[in-house]
């Protein structure tokens, strides 16, 4: 039987154990280097799914990643970063993780063999035909991601995978495949390593330029991120200055505090006087 490509062992870190410090890590930046040619290689399907998704985020839907393990927890994390950034509710992008919140800091990897649960998360989240679902799986072959997808398009839904296994299960279940081939891992099975690089590339990709054709970024400044803490008040008082381009900070200071520290309210201000 041919082991999945992300099974395989890796012949340019065969000798990592008996490496030093500095050759083993060596090893694994040059296995590294070669995440961003795969990524490149499906920009065209990242863009398809990206269009597919926004259609559905316009049309009052939302956006799920389901996935398990690293993939699931990289789901949350990008799904968490979407509100401050783009101003957003943190119901527009969720992330399903099998084993539910407390798989992110300690493993609950048996939870992702059951298959029926995939459904039943995203039936918990009152999926509808109006949303998008994505799944995330380095194999291709995780149950749980699979059975969530498989009940996704059975309701109508928009369903898309990232996976770093050509033709693998996961990709039979969706109307678009992302499939980054990254290579066997530098510790042969550890997909946390480029496969988990590849998945947060893609997803930075899809989250973001999804917010920007939905119309959260000008230019390239976020002029919808949430100004909560002083780094962030900081960056959205230089946003309005080059927005409503005035040099002077302290009238942009007290424009941005007058209007709750959003920058569009502020923007709004301005406008009227």
């Amino acid at each position: 039987m041919t082991l999945p490509i992300t099974e395989q062992e890796n012949p340019a870190t065969a000798a990592i154990d008996r490496a030093s410090t500095l050759d083993a890590v060596r090893m694994i930046n040059a296995e590294d280097s070669k995440v961003a040619a795969a990524v490149g290689a499906v920009l065209p399907d990242i863009a398809d799914a990206i269009d597919e998704v926004v259609k559905r985020l316009n049309g009052g839907g939302r956006l799920f990643y389901v996935g398990t393990g690293t993939s699931g927890r990289l789901g949350v994390l990008d799904a968490s970063e979407i509100p401050p950034t783009f101003g957003v509710g943190y119901e527009l992008i969720q992330g399903v993780i099998a084993g539910g919140y407390d798989a992110l800091y300690k493993a609950v990897e048996a939870s992702e063999d059951d298959r029926d649960s995939g459904a039943t998360d995203l039936q918990a989240r009152g999926l509808s035909d109006r949303d998008a679902v994505i799944g995330l799986a380095a194999s291709g072959r995780t149950p749980y991601t699979i059975g969530a997808l498989e009940y996704a398009r059975g309701q109508g839904c928009f369903t898309g995978c990232v996976t770093s296994v050509p033709d693998s299960p996961i990709t039979r279940c969706v109307d678009i495949s992302i499939v980054p081939v990254v290579g066997p891992e530098a510790v042969t099975g550890s997909t946390r390593m480029k496969s988990g690089t590849a998945q947060k590339m893609v997803l930075n990709m899809i989250s973001t330029v999804a917010m920007i054709r939905l119309g959260h970024v000008r230019g390239n400044r976020m002029t919808h991120v949430r100004a909560s803490n002083e780094k962030l008040r900081d960056r959205a008082v230089r946003i309005l200055m080059t927005e409503t381009g005035t040099n002077d900070r302290e009238a942009a200071e007290r424009l941005l505090a007058e209007a709750g520290y959003s920058i569009q309210a502020a923007l709004a201000k301005f406008r009227d006087n």
